[in-house]
Parts: C-alpha cells; structure tokens; sequence
C-alpha cells in the first residue's frame, strides 16, 4: 500500500508517495517528475548516524554537492514560469537528493523570482528528508536596504525533518555586492557569504562566478558557492542552471544542508530572471 504524508505546504495537500527503492522522485498527485524517467544512478545510502537528521547522512559523506536545474520545455517555448525541479548529486555525478518548487500559478506569474515557495527535498526512497521555505516578502532585496531591517531582507529557512528549523539564510546590506549570513536554528550567526559585483554569464564571459563561503571573522575562506557556466543552448535560451557547492568534509550536517539552501536562494535572486535581462544585475 502507498505511504501518504502531510507536506504543510501552501496547498496543504497530500502526497503519495509509492514504496520501493531506486524510484525516480514523485511530485503531488503521485506523479513522476519528467526528468528522472529512465536510468539514475543515486549514491548508495548510508547508515544512520546519531544527531544527524533523518536523511541527511549522506552530506557526512560529501565535501563537494552539484546542483542542475532541469529544463521545462514547456516553460522554455511559451514563457509561463514552471516550478522549478533540480537534481542534486556527488561529485561522481551519482544522484542524491531530487528537490522541486512548490508554489501558486499565480505567485509565479505576477512575482516571478521574488515569489514565496516551499522546496521539497526528497531522496532515492522518495522521503522528504528537507524542506526549504521561503516567504513572499514585498519591497525586499535591494542590497542597499537589506541591512536596515529584516523586512528588507530576503531569507529562508531550512528544516530537517520539515516542520524542524536547522538553519537560515538572510540578506545583508551592502552597497553592491550580494552578502548573506548563515544562522543556525536560534538564529545566531555561523559563516557569511561574499559575491561579486558581476553575476551575469554570457558568450562572450563563460567563466564560473564565485559565492565565498567566509568564516564571521571574514579571516578563513570556509568554502565556495559557484554558479557554473551550462554551454551556450542551455544559458541563453532557458533559466535552467548548474551550481556547485564546496565545504570541508567535516562542516556540520546542517550548515552544509543550510549552504544549499543558499544556493537556492541565490539561484532564485540573481538567475531566475529571464536571460535576457539578466544584465541589469
């Protein structure tokens, strides 16, 4: 028989999830998600480790995480924003975790990359072992106001198992470049983050733009955030984008669960715009 659990999303709906191991992800309804039709090679699961949040002990494993984006033809042909899916893996290319968007058509349309979602993370047993919420915030983002008040800011939170806050991310202030905290689950500082003062990738600059990962004292480059440049088909005619995240292999579980979490929220705030007006950033 299926297994239902209750996702506490914004539609509050139910979701069936079929047994059995090496499935492809589902997505509401049961459905299978497009893109993990056919074979998948995911990383074998680990054994389960004290402290460590249910589902989340393969990041023991792991000091390097790449993140792909999948392409929605659909999305691509008519420009009607989709919910975005992305398959998360090893550095041996080997799957780990499968995440997709939920969020309202509406939301979608009238917001675009400034609307509120929930992000599901799920793994090879299509469990939920992560969720990421962000809000809808209006009048938020803009890095000159972000560090006058937190509703200037834009965050999101992380939990594992969901409904469990392990950790967030905020938007500082800064006068050009993109800078984020990483706060634990009281909402105490732990690593910051530094871009740069050009995001944008094109023909003519197919070169990787680099998020530091920075210790508080900003003295120790902890890791790397990097936004990878996907060959020409891929950046100038969709949204679908390539990350990688770098981290010592001994970072806390859930500060690298929360440093992806970062990355969607970066995703989201500087490449979720259309291609072409991506220079504005």
């Amino acid at each position: 028989m299926a297994e239902t659990f209750q996702y506490g999303s914004l539609k509050n709906e139910v979701v069936t999830i079929p047994p059995g191991r090496g499935q492809p992800p589902y997505q509401h309804g049961g459905q299978p998600a497009p893109s993990a039709v056919g074979q998948i090679q995911w990383m074998a699961p680990p054994p389960s480790i004290p402290g460590c949040p249910p589902g989340l002990e393969y990041l023991t494993q792991l000091d390097q995480i790449l993140v792909h984006q999948q392409v929605e033809l659909f999305e691509a042909f008519t420009g009607i924003e989709t919910q975005n899916r992305y398959q998360i893996k090893n550095a041996l290319g080997q799957q780990v975790f499968f995440a997709f968007e939920e969020s309202e058509l509406c939301m979608r349309l009238c917001c675009g990359p400034g609307r509120g979602f929930t992000m599901h993370v799920v793994n090879n047993l299509n469990q939920e072992v992560l969720r990421m919420v962000r809000p809808f915030q209006c009048c938020s983002g803009c890095c000159w106001c972000a560090g006058s008040c937190d509703h200037c800011s834009r965050t999101i939170a992380i939990e594992s198992p969901p409904g469990q806050p392990i950790g967030h991310v905020r938007q500082r202030g800064s006068s050009w470049k993109a800078h984020y905290e990483i706060l634990d689950a009281n909402m105490d500082p732990v690593l910051k983050i530094r871009g740069p003062c050009w995001f944008c990738q094109g023909v003519c600059c197919t070169c990787d733009v680099d998020f530091k990962v920075l210790s508080l004292d900003e003295d120790h480059e902890v890791g790397n955030i990097t936004k990878q440049w996907a060959g020409f088909a891929k950046e100038c005619f969709t949204k679908a984008d390539n990350f990688g995240i770098q981290f010592p292999m001994d970072l806390d579980v859930k500060m690298k669960a929360t440093l992806l979490g970062a990355l969607i929220l970066i995703e989201f705030m500087f490449y979720e715009q259309k291609k072409n007006k991506n220079n504005r950033y």
